[in-house]
């Protein structure tokens, strides 16, 4: 389309924009098992605000705003805490998980190159490892080595082990992974990592908050960040189950050496010293700013509340899944993340369920192999899991009285 010749006015802007959001999922109303979070209007309404209050500000030069450098300290200090990173850790803000991923893909092939003279290094990880590590890996020329999980959907150690040559620059477990939502086995990993002094990256973009208020609240949780001796450099997203605005994560390393490597300085150009640390030049403040808020407003007590009411919901929903016949979950979950599948999948395509369920506005995750649903259970799904369950029941007996099909659909586009 082309711009308009005369432009619109305020309010004509702002009602086009809200008639192009009448059939989005209505995340606010728990309806979406993925992709936005939820901790109550309150809360999304602080964030809304401080991000409006820094949108324009920019985070490229704190020596211009360093309301900024204040944010992003206090911000990653508070993560660090979480993380047990101790006094010598050290981090920065990203924009998203991706990003956080990719800088810890970026920081392992520097620190391979610079220490160990590596040109063709490698990255070996589980098959349940984020995509954001294929794109990483794809970004940056370093080889994916993808090793095939346990029958328990965890990654498996003692294959990785056999995976590792004197190019390996990085190892990665996830806490938990993406797909089945259980916890990778880090001590394991990580003991691999430190006895060839190489990093190790623990993906905790969905667990970084959520598992450090499990185990206050008194769940067993499984060991997975710097009290584990060998992780180098962790992942947590704020904008997920830290319940901030879209755009705000965290990566952390053990120490300011290790970080070097994930920056980017030159001044091989006319326009004097440049300095990044990470791949965005110019940054809005207002996903920063919204975190600040966000995490200064629940504080400690908010989020054990709301980790608790994500986990009832989680074990609400995994309880009813394991008592419908036609469905089999793949892992009891360790966090708030939990897949399921058909138990005859010739009998019953799960696809098609997922299109009938987004007929009732709920919208879940496809994924596979093998053909599974996908739900992101957080705060805002208490009390909300009994008329889920209600429309699933619904959407398997229509499908299996249509014998219908659907598709696979993606977990991201590009269009």
């Amino acid at each position: 389309m082309a711009i308009p010749g005369s432009g619109l006015s305020r309010d004509e802007v702002l009602s086009q924009l809200d008639a192009m959001k009448a059939h989005d999922v209505r995340w606010r109303d728990g309806r979406a098992f993925t992709l936005a979070y939820n901790a109550g209007d309150e809360v999304v309404a602080l964030a809304e605000e401080a991000y409006r209050r820094f949108s324009t500000e920019n985070a490229l030069n704190t020596d211009a705003f360093p309301s900024l450098r204040r944010v992003q300290a206090d911000v990653v200090g508070i993560v660090g805490s979480w993380l047990e990173a101790g006094e010598d850790g050290a981090g920065f803000m990203t924009t998203g998980g991706t990003e956080s991923i990719l800088m810890a893909v970026k920081a392992a092939r520097e620190r391979g190159r610079a220490e160990r003279g590596v040109t063709s290094p490698n990255v070996v990880l589980p098959t349940s490892a984020h995509a954001a590590f294929e794109k990483g890996c794809a970004y940056f020329g370093l080889e994916s080595r993808r090793i095939a999980v346990r029958d328990d959907w965890r990654a498996d150690p003692d294959a990785m082990a056999d995976a590792v040559d004197e190019n390996t620059v990085l190892l990665v477990g996830s806490a938990p992974q993406y797909p089945q939502g259980v916890v990778d086995p880090i001590t394991e990993i990580a003991a691999i990592a430190a006895e060839r002094d190489v990093n190790c990256h623990v993906d905790a973009c969905m667990g970084g908050v959520t598992l450090t208020y499990l185990a206050r609240l008194g769940h067993d949780i499984p060991a997975w960040n710097f009290s584990v001796p060998g992780v180098t450099s962790i992942s947590v997203d704020l904008h997920k189950f830290g319940y901030t605005a879209k755009g705000a994560s965290v990566i952390m390393h053990r120490s300011k050496r290790l970080r070097s490597f994930q920056t980017f300085v030159t001044d091989n150009w006319l326009g004097g010293f440049y300095g990044s640390s990470g791949v965005l030049g110019t940054k809005s403040g207002g996903a920063m700013a919204a975190a600040w808020a966000v995490l200064h407003h629940l504080g400690d007590e908010g989020y054990l509340r709301l980790t608790a009411a994500a986990r009832r919901a989680c074990d609400q929903l995994a309880d009813a899944i394991e008592a419908t016949p036609e469905l089999r979950l793949r892992a009891r979950p360790e966090a708030t993340l939990l897949s399921f599948g058909a138990s005859d999948p010739d009998a019953l395509d799960v696809f098609a369920v997922a299109d009938a369920l987004w007929r009732r506005g709920w919208y879940l995750d496809r994924q596979g192999p093998p053909p599974s649903l996908h739900c992101t259970v957080n705060a805002v799904h208490d009390g909300r899991i009994d008329a889920f369950v209600a429309d699933l029941r619904a959407s398997i007996d229509e499908v299996l009285a249509a014998r219908s099909t659907g598709d696979q659909g993606a977990y991201g586009t590009v269009e």
